[in-house]
């Protein structure tokens, strides 16, 4: 089935939707994407692109822009959060050369996508807020402002809070998992390499890794607590907060929170995978087909997977709804490990029972000194995973 000329509505305007938007333009689709903002802003964050990511910025010709305004990780390394010193050590070098593993601002990610969308011929209308979508053969997008847009297809990629996914699946309420975290930019106060750095504590941890060439630190923290919080990032808390919740950290990590004057709050909630990702001419992708916990590093690049493999899909199937099925086939199971597996990470960075959390750290260090490549081996279907060749 062509793409050409087929009117594509694309819903948010984040790195799903303009990753979506870009290929089905590529692919001659003329795509509108509607974003309720009265711009493309992203609160200020950072986020990692591993692999597997990087492959979908590659193959729409943008992989050495975005190298540009990247920082290319080094490692992965764990640490104790009391002495700050060194339990493991993954060696991201022993990536292959063409695999590279970056950490980005989110907000340098989304002006390079939108730029490219744009240069392709996207039309992106801002200040759009949806209030439903009719998900039949011929789709309908109901505005707020009592206006509707009609289009071929019409793809939800407007995150936790999507206007399509309750269409598809019903209202599903989400599980309060008894953690929140906490996310802030600083200056890069201790000379941060490029690496990212988990300091690990009982029941908390706290991730930090490089943006803007240096310049800047990511910190995300998380702990357990019974007391609930908000979902979304544009909660702000008070820095007194966080520095007493992680009052006990020592050495680098003490001072990266030293330097902390702004911080967003997120109450972390799991949400189950959608069993229903299209109807009709209408789909979803990225967080509002399968929300995940941050303790991979996949959301973004998640997005970016279902954008390519849903071009794809289109372009190789004989109907739009068999293109639709295709694209939830191709990608149902893989999202549902990706999940899965970070829903149950954290604990093993929040260990408390002091013997093991003593043998854990020990069995860490003896495989990351006699057998680095094994821990990076685990990954391999995660990072070695490339939606452009398949």
């Amino acid at each position: 089935m062509s793409l050409s000329g087929k009117k594509i509505t694309v819903i948010g305007a984040g790195i799903g939707g303009l990753t979506a938007a870009i290929a089905l333009r590529k692919r001659g689709a003329w795509v509108t994407v509607l974003e309720q903002a009265e711009a493309i802003t992203e609160v200020g964050a950072g986020i990692q692109v591993s692999p597997n990511g990087f492959a979908v910025l590659r193959a729409l010709g943008l992989g050495d822009r975005f190298r540009q305004i990247a920082v290319q990780g080094q490692a992965v390394e764990l640490r104790d959060y009391r002495a700050d010193s060194l339990v493991a050590r993954l060696d991201l070098g022993l990536l292959p050369e063409d695999q590279p593993y970056f950490f980005v601002h989110r907000a340098d990610l989304v002006d390079i996508l939108a730029d490219a969308a744009r240069a392709e011929g996207v039309k992106i209308r801002l200040l759009q807020k949806v209030n439903t979508v009719e998900a039949t053969e011929t789709p309908v997008v109901h505005l707020a402002n009592g206006a509707d847009m009609k289009a071929d297809i019409v793809i939800g990629a407007d995150g936790l809070h999507s206007r399509l996914r309750p269409v598809l699946n019903g209202v599903t309420a989400p599980f309060f998992t008894r953690q929140t975290a906490w996310r802030a930019i600083i200056p890069n106060v201790i000379g941060h390499p490029n690496v990212s750095r988990v300091h690990m504590a009982p029941k908390r941890h706290m991730v930090t890794y490089p943006l803007r060439g240096g310049e800047l630190i990511n910190i995300v923290a998380v702990q357990e607590r019974t007391g609930w919080a908000e979902e979304g990032w544009q909660h702000k808390d008070d820095p007194a907060n966080l520095r007493r919740a992680f009052g006990d950290f020592g050495g680098d990590a003490k001072r990266m929170l030293a330097a902390v004057e702004d911080v967003g709050l997120w109450g972390l909630f799991r949400h189950p995978v959608a069993p229903v990702w299209h109807r009709g001419h209408t789909a979803i992708l990225g967080d509002a087909a399968h929300p995940t916990l941050p303790f991979m590093a996949q959301g973004a690049v998640m997005a970016m997977e279902d954008a390519w493999v849903l071009t794809d899909a289109l372009e190789h199937a004989d109907t739009v709804e068999a293109g639709l099925a295709a694209y939830q086939a191709r990608r149902e199971d893989r999202v549902k490990k990706i999940v899965e597996t970070a829903n149950g990470n954290a604990w093993k960075y929040h260990l408390s029972f002091p013997p093991m959390r003593f043998g854990a750290h020990m069995g860490l260090r003896v495989v990351s000194k006699l057998a680095p490549k094994k821990l990076m081996q685990q990954f391999d279907w995660i990072y070695r995973h490339d939606v452009t060749k398949g």
